[in-house]
């Protein structure tokens, strides 16, 4: 089954940190002292992967690519039920595989381990996106995931129905509380770019200002940002503050 979303986000960067991420999972779980106790190279085996709960499904496409960075030992057949970012069932089978014994059992952990975590991250999000209903409200992610899983949590987040931030600190420009601190302003941080010896370059990259009350609000919508963030606003300063950026800044 061809899953358009997985591949269109797992491409160059993405795609490289996830395979190193499978590779380093697997080393992690070491030799499978049990199983080549009882298995041959020649034993096959089949499984399937069947839903305990209703939950949106994520990481589908994973099973294959883990089961390919086994040792190879003939070839592995995996059959998807489901799309990632569909709904499942209890007791709907996910996934059903054929493959060699000792790659499946060496496998099953860490493929489980993927397709859990991130299909509990999709339902959630997806929870989180139905609830806010037919409003213009966009739920997005955080940098705040697990060391060494950014990018597939950000990808579950997008199976979920939610929309990603900045994916690594590279991806947007975002003035924080620290950093206007240290410049002395929303106006001085703003001409640091502007004047530094890569404006130019960071001229094209997009920029964020993170505001703590409306008087930012305010110096921020001066500089044109693409996005502004509320910290830690109460809900009257919210609405305060959308009132005065206008069209075109998030």
């Amino acid at each position: 089954m061809h899953n358009e979303l997985f591949e269109r986000f797992f491409t160059g960067r993405t795609r490289d940190f996830l395979l190193r991420g499978l590779d380093l999972a697997l080393a992690e779980d070491g030799r499978d002292e049990s199983s080549l106790a009882v298995f041959g190279p020649a034993d096959r085996a089949r499984a399937a992967i069947v839903a305990k709960q209703d939950a949106v499904l994520a990481g589908g496409p994973l099973i294959a690519l883990i089961l390919a960075r086994c040792d190879g030992l003939g070839d592995r057949e995996v059959q998807l039920a489901c799309a990632d970012s569909q709904s499942v069932a209890p007791g709907q089978v996910v996934a059903e595989i054929c493959a060699p014994a000792l790659n499946l059992l060496q496998a099953e952990r860490v493929i489980l381990n993927y397709v859990t975590h991130l299909s509990g991250v999709a339902s959630l999000t997806r929870r989180y996106v139905l609830a806010m209903g037919k409003t213009r409200t966009r739920l997005l992610d955080t940098r705040k995931t697990l060391p060494g899983l950014r990018y597939p949590e950000k990808y579950a987040v997008l199976a979920g129905g939610g929309c990603n931030h900045r994916l690594s600190l590279e991806d947007m420009l975002m003035f924080k509380d620290t950093h206007l601190d240290r410049a002395g302003g929303i106006g001085p941080a703003a001409r640091a770019l502007r004047q530094g010896p890569d404006a130019d370059r960071l001229a094209q990259i997009a920029l964020e200002i993170e505001c703590r009350d409306l008087a930012e609000v305010r110096e921020a919508v001066a500089q044109r940002p693409g996005r502004i963030m509320f910290d830690n606003m109460g809900e009257e300063t919210i609405r305060q503050a959308l009132a005065v950026i206008p069209p075109g800044i998030e």
